[in-house]
Order: structure tokens, then C-alpha cells, then sequence
């Protein structure tokens, strides 16, 4: 493949090196859970992305699972979600005992609907919503989602596995959300060795909480104040991120020309594309191509296989339609139906 849809292997002359000798410091020093490099990254992501509290743990998949038992959402109560997300989003939900509602998403930009938003909340009395900033930012109308859920009581999560890196207004994305969520699994723009995951918040009490649930519920090595899981990210993988934030401004620029280029080239091929809102900065994670015709979009899947660039078909159908949603889903807000499929560079 002449142009891999993702190249995970390339790194900057010398980081492979770096790593190397810090693995092999640490190992030396048994340095396995926890520690300076834990506390060093999530200090550092919280100046990066502009939140008081970063609470790292091990995977994207959990971080979502601990906000939402942070916010105290369980059994019998109904949470929002997009219909087009990554399966995460939804099982979190299924997960904490919760009930899941899907709803509408918009073409423009991939968020969700926000007129599905307001009936649902009418409708369905949701404890809290979830909403996924994907393809490397968010929904236009992020700021007026923050306000209708907060009007309403509803608790918003921000599932923002893919768009660190990403500002709006000016301001990192994570900034101002009630609680949000980082996946640092590889292939993402600030991507781990292994798993990882991050959830930020302002909220001090709400941090703390999140911070004893990923940990066994500990108070103490023996006291127990909640009954949490192990969740915690391992010291290694948080060297490897910490080596990686030092390269994170240079990757997120070469990821933004190469996204550029596309949004330069691809239209004028006839090609739809899904441009990030006037109000963002992009971090260059994909582009999402849209077809209404399918023989096009196979056109042009063939042609990219001939002439060796990589693509992928991601979120080809909604989550309302998956089988395992079936025994779970509360219902679906809205009557759209959604398939794209991006290149990412």
C-alpha cells in the first residue's frame, strides 16, 4: 500500500530510541502502576486541553463506563446517545444498567440532531445524553447542546475519542464540558503503546469520584467508599504518551496538511465531503466522504485500490440497526439513516 490508510509504525527519527531507554529505566526500577510518569501526563493534559481534573484509566471504553457511574447513571435510567458513534458510546450505557436511546445525527457535521435532542428530552425525561465528537471535531451546535442539556437537567458526557487536538472557539473542545472522555488507543491522534483512556472534568467532587471508581473504590489500600473496577492506566503506557505529547503540536500539524489536501482534491472529483464546522480547528483525524449513489461510492473505492491508498469504511450503518442493540434499546429519536465511509491519512 503506497499510502497506508493509517501508518501507525512511523515515528520521528529517534523515538523508538527514547522509548526504548525509558522502558528499560523504569522495568530496572519496577516502575509498573501509577507514579511520576501517571501524574506527570495527567498534568499535562489538563494544561493541554484546558480542564482542572484529568483522571487517566485503561482504555476509552472505561472512561466512558466511570462518567457515567461518576454521575451516579444506572438502572433504570435513560441516557441519550448518537445513532452514529462507535459501539463504545452505546455498550457503556448497557453497561452501568442503563437504558440507551439513539437519536438522529446531523449530515452537515455528524453530531447529533439537535431537534431529536429536544424531543427526546421531552419524551423520554433522559437522565443524561452522550454525545461523540467524531471524525476530529465536533457538532456546530456544541454550545447550544451544553446549554440545552444544562437548562434541562440532563447530564452530558462528551465522548471525544477521536477529536484531541481539536479546538472550538478558539478553545481546546474538552474545555467547558461537564465531563468528557480520551481513548488513547494507537491509532489515535495522541495514541498509547497498548490501551488507554483519560476522563476530564472542572468538577472537583466529580473527579475525585471517578478517581476511586477506576481504582477498586479506595479510600485507603484497605477502605472502600464505592465499588469501582481496576481501571487504572499502567506506568509504561503513560511514558509512551509522555514521549508522544513532546511530538503531539508537529503530528497534529502533518495530520491537518494531509487532511487538508483532500478537502482541496476530493470535491473537485465530484466527491462529497464532511468539512468540520466554521467554528472549529480540525486535528486532521479523517475525512468523511458522502454518497447517495452506491455504484459511485464503489467507483471510487476501486480506484483507490488501484492506485494503492488506503480507506476504510467506518460506521457504515447506525447503531439502532446492530442485533446486539436490540434487547437494550429504550427507542430511537428521529428517522434518519445514516451510512458514510472516510479516508484517513
Amino acid at each position: 500500500m503506497k499510502v497506508p490508510f493509517i501508518d501507525i509504525k512511523r515515528y520521528e527519527d529517534g523515538f523508538l530510541d527514547a522509548v526504548s531507554a525509558k522502558f528499560a529505566a523504569m522495568l530496572a526500577d519496577a516502575q509498573f502502576m501509577g507514579g511520576a510518569e501517571v501524574q506527570r501526563l495527567e498534568a499535562r493534559l489538563g494544561e493541554l486541553l484546558d480542564v482542572k481534573s484529568v483522571v487517566t484509566c485503561a482504555n476509552g471504553t472505561d472512561a466512558l463506563q466511570l462518567a457515567l457511574r461518576a454521575l451516579n447513571v444506572g438502572p433504570d435510567d435513560t441516557v441519550l446517545v448518537p445513532d452514529v458513534t462507535f459501539w463504545a458510546t452505546f455498550e457503556a450505557v448497557v453497561n452501568v444498567g442503563a437504558m440507551p436511546a439513539t437519536l438522529d445525527v446531523e449530515l452537515s457535521d455528524g453530531g447529533i440532531s439537535v431537534a431529536a435532542l429536544r424531543r427526546a428530552i421531552h419524551d423520554l425525561k433522559p437522565k443524561a445524553a452522550i454525545i461523540a465528537h467524531l471524525y476530529g471535531w465536533g457538532s456546530g451546535r456544541l454550545a447550544e447542546i451544553r446549554t440545552i442539556c444544562r437548562d434541562e437537567g440532563v447530564l452530558l458526557i462528551e465522548d471525544g475519542a477521536q477529536c484531541l487536538g481539536a479546538a472550538y472557539q478558539g478553545q481546546p473542545i474538552y474545555k467547558g464540558a461537564l465531563i468528557s472522555t480520551a481513548s488513547f488507543y494507537p491509532a489515535k491522534v495522541l495514541g498509547a503503546a497498548g490501551d488507554g483512556g483519560a476522563i476530564m472534568t472542572d468538577d472537583l467532587e466529580l473527579a475525585s469520584r471517578t478517581r476511586r471508581l477506576a481504582n477498586h473504590g479506595r479510600t485507603a489500600h484497605y477502605g472502600y467508599a464505592d465499588v469501582g473496577w481496576n481501571s487504572r492506566l499502567d506506568s509504561l503506557q503513560a511514558a509512551f504518551l509522555n514521549l508522544s505529547l513532546d511530538h503531539l503540536d508537529a503530528r497534529l500539524a502533518s495530520r491537518r496538511r494531509a487532511a487538508a489536501y483532500y478537502q482541496d482534491v476530493l470535491p473537485s472529483l465530484g466527491i462529497r465531503i464532511m468539512m468540520p464546522p466554521d467554528a472549529y480547528v480540525e486535528n486532521g483525524y479523517c475525512n468523511v466522504c458522502m454518497f447517495d449513489d452506491p455504484q459511485k461510492k464503489t467507483a471510487v473505492e476501486s480506484a483507490l485500490r488501484h492506485a494503492e491508498i488506503g480507506f476504510g469504511n467506518i460506521y457504515p450503518g447506525v447503531i439502532s440497526d446492530q442485533q446486539g442493540a436490540r434487547s437494550y434499546m429504550c427507542t430511537h429519536v428521529g428517522g434518519v439513516r445514516v451510512a458514510s465511509f472516510a479516508l484517513r491519512c
